[in-house]
């Protein structure tokens, strides 16, 4: 893997992308009349990030709602989530959401992948539900890593109004929560959307994420084809062509709802 690329990646100016992303949230709840903001804190890196960010300039007009599903939930997770809490002081509820999984459960057929995206959408119809209660914006967790490889839940947590850190690779995200203060143990374990019981984001994808960064980048930024990017990464052509076919097959879940033409 060229290291090269990955420093390419990495080497930003954080200071100055964290004061645009601020800027840009100030303005959108001023854009929107809305009173303040909402997201989903999963304990993780990339809802990490947004309470960070969040405390800085908007503590008092953010709320942030825990919602593990303690059957599957690694409790560790919902720890390092209301760490975050203490950290920033942002307020929050926690809710458990696996009462209202269980109860869906009771009149759908078995299906653990679909059982999994379901609570993706329950989670963000909770999230809905209080910033229609409250005016709020919610906000969207997705990085530019995981939206531009389809990994995320279709209306699920795909779903949001604004999406501040989605310009971001997950090497980038790393690096900005290094910069806003992120304990360290929230930037260096492996990501999960834990949608099921031992769900790890890079197993589930089949690459790390210093390959999918490098490839994406070279793709989508450098405009590069698929042999291009083999030669320039080191990566092997077969995984540049996977990431490449998981870019282009999720392209429905960057879209707005399809329409016939009415020619």
């Amino acid at each position: 893997m060229n290291k090269e690329i990955i420093d390419e990646i990495k080497n930003q100016d954080y200071d100055v992308i964290t004061e645009k992303i601020e800027n840009f949230l100030i303005n959108e709840i001023e854009k929107n009349n809305a009173k303040g903001l909402i997201l989903g804190l999963s304990g993780g890196i990339d809802s990490a990030v947004l309470a960070y960010i969040c405390k800085r300039k908007l503590k008092e007009k953010t709320i942030a709602i825990i919602m593990p599903d303690t059957s599957i939930t690694p409790s560790s997770e919902t720890e390092d989530a209301m760490k975050m809490i203490s950290l920033t002081g942002i307020e929050y509820k926690l809710i458990d959401i696996k009462p209202i999984v269980t109860e869906y459960g009771m009149y759908l057929e078995p299906n653990e992948k679909a059982k999994g995206n379901l609570r993706a959408r329950v989670r963000t119809n909770i999230l809905y539900y209080y910033a229609n209660a409250k005016n709020y914006l919610v906000l969207g967790s997705s990085d530019k890593s995981e939206y531009n490889v389809g990994y995320f839940t279709k209306f699920g947590d795909g779903a949001s109004d604004i999406t501040p850190i989605i310009s971001l690779y997950k090497l980038q995200v790393r690096e900005i929560a290094k910069f806003l203060g992120v304990p360290e143990n929230i930037i260096t374990k492996k990501s999960s959307p834990h949608l099921w019981k031992d769900h790890e984001a890079e197993s589930e994808l089949g690459k790390t994420y210093e390959e999918i960064d490098s490839i994406l980048y070279c793709l989508i930024d450098k405009k590069m084809t698929v042999e291009e990017v083999a030669k320039k990464t080191e990566i092997d052509e077969t995984t540049v062509s996977k990431i490449y076919q998981l870019y282009q097959n999720s392209e429905h879940k960057r879209l707005l709802p399809q329409k016939p033409d009415r020619e």
